[in-house]
C-alpha cells in the first residue's frame, strides 16, 4: 500500500509538469522529488527522455521552439521550474532555441563537459537535473552570452495561460513590454511586426549582427534602391544599377523599439563613409534607411540627427534615408552566409555606445 501511494504521488507530482497539467510554480521547489525512470519514460516522449535524462542532442531546425516567436516563458519540462523568457529569446541562426540569459538563474546549474573532445558548460535544471543545453559566449551584447538550449527539455507557457498557471509573478516584464495585459487592443499590437530595410556595406556582416539582436524576429539579405527590375548579384556588384546590399529586417516593435534597432544600426557600420564600408567600395556599399511607413521616416530622420550630434563619428553622416521600394532578394548562397561560412569575410562590428549618446541611442 505504501509503494502505491508513494507512486501516485509521484505520478502527481510528474503529471503538473506535463503540457495538460497545471504548472510547479506553487510547489516548494526545495522539496521536489524527481519521479523515478520508469515513471520519466511513461510521462516523456522517447526524445524528450532522451535528451534531458540521457543528454542526447535534438536535430536543429526539427524541434519544437526553434523558430517559436509568441510572447511567454520556458519552463523544465520535468519539474515545471521556470526557466527562460520569450522576452529573451533571439535567433541564433543554429536552429535551436537561444537566449541571452536566464528567467530565474537560480533554477539551472552550470557544469563543464568535456564529451565529443570539445569542452563546454553544460547547463542543466536545478530542480530536476535536466539536461537542457550548452551556454556559449557568442551571443549579442551586453553580456554576449548564448544559452543554446534543447526544445525537448522545456515546456512553452503562453503568455495568456501564465496566471492560471501558476507564473503571474512573471507579468509585470511583460506589461512593461506592452504585451500584458492582455485585450482585444494588445492582441491586435503583440500581432503586428514592423519591416524595416537596412544598408551599411556587404550585407553578410550586417545580417550576422541584426539577426542576433533580441527582438528581431526574421532577416533576409537583398538589393534595395536602384533602378534595375529583376536585380541579381552578378548586375548589383558592377554598381551600375543603383542598388544597395540591403537587410530585411521583420521585429517585433513590442521587444525593441524602432529607435532601438537603430541605435544598433549606427554602430554596427560606419555612417559617415561615402558608398564605402571596410575595403568595399561602391554605391552597392552606402549606408541608408528605407523606411516603410511615414513614422519610420520620422524616427530615422530624428535619429540620424542625434546620432550627428553625439559626435560618436568625427564626420558627417551620409545615411540615405528614402522610401522603400522593389526589394529583390539575394542568391540563397547569400542568405546567412557567415552561419555557412563562419570564418568568411566581414568588415563589420559593434562598435561601444558612447556616453553622451541619446538614452534612445544606447540598447542595453
Amino acid at each position: 500500500m505504501k509503494s502505491a501511494i508513494t507512486a501516485l504521488i509521484s505520478l502527481s507530482i510528474i503529471g503538473a509538469a506535463m503540457p495538460t497539467a497545471s504548472s510547479q510554480e506553487n510547489q516548494n521547489m526545495a522539496s521536489y522529488h524527481k519521479p523515478s525512470d520508469a515513471e520519466l519514460k511513461k510521462k516523456l516522449t522517447p526524445l524528450e527522455y532522451a535528451v534531458t535524462q540521457q543528454c542526447e542532442t535534438e536535430p536543429p531546425f526539427h524541434n519544437k521552439y526553434w523558430d517559436n516567436h509568441a510572447p511567454g516563458i520556458y519552463v523544465d519540462i520535468v519539474s515545471g521550474a521556470p526557466l527562460f523568457s520569450s522576452l529573451d529569446k533571439y535567433d541564433s541562426g543554429t536552429g535551436w532555441p537561444s537566449f541571452t540569459k536566464p528567467l530565474e538563474p537560480k533554477n539551472i546549474i552550470e557544469k563543464m563537459d568535456t564529451t565529443h573532445g570539445m569542452t563546454r558548460t553544460e547547463i542543466i535544471s536545478q530542480s530536476a537535473h535536466s539536461h537542457l543545453g550548452h551556454l556559449f559566449p557568442d551571443g549579442p551584447g551586453p553580456s554576449g552570452l548564448r544559452y543554446c538550449m534543447n526544445s525537448a527539455s522545456l515546456r512553452f507557457i503562453p503568455l495568456a495561460n501564465m496566471e492560471k498557471e501558476g507564473y503571474g509573478k512573471y507579468l509585470p516584464a511583460f506589461e512593461e513590454a506592452g504585451l500584458w495585459p492582455i485585450s482585444a487592443k494588445t492582441v491586435s499590437k503583440k500581432d503586428s511586426l514592423e519591416t524595416v530595410d537596412l544598408a551599411g556595406g556587404c550585407f553578410w556582416g550586417m545580417q550576422e549582427i541584426l539577426r542576433k539582436i533580441p527582438g528581431v524576429v526574421k532577416t533576409e539579405v537583398g538589393y534595395e534602391g536602384g533602378h534595375t527590375p529583376n536585380a541579381n548579384y552578378e548586375e548589383v556588384h558592377t554598381g551600375k544599377t543603383g542598388h544597395a546590399e540591403t537587410v530585411r529586417v521583420v521585429f517585433d516593435p513590442h521587444r525593441i523599439s524602432f529607435s532601438e534597432l537603430l541605435g544598433y544600426f549606427f554602430r554596427m557600420h560606419d555612417p559617415t563613409t561615402l558608398n564605402q564600408q571596410g575595403n568595399d567600395v561602391g554605391t552597392q556599399y552606402r549606408s541608408a534607411i528605407f523606411y516603410h511607413s511615414q513614422k519610420q521616416r520620422e524616427i530615422a530622420e530624428k535619429m540620424k540627427k542625434e546620432v550627428e550630434e553625439s559626435h560618436q563619428w568625427p564626420r558627417p553622416l551620409t545615411t540615405e534615408i528614402a522610401p522603400a521600394g522593389p526589394f529583390w532578394r539575394a542568391e540563397d548562397y547569400h542568405q546567412d552566409y557567415l552561419i555557412k561560412h563562419p570564418h568568411g569575410y566581414t568588415c563589420h562590428f559593434m562598435r561601444p555606445a558612447v556616453k553622451n549618446y541619446p538614452k534612445s541611442l544606447t540598447p542595453q
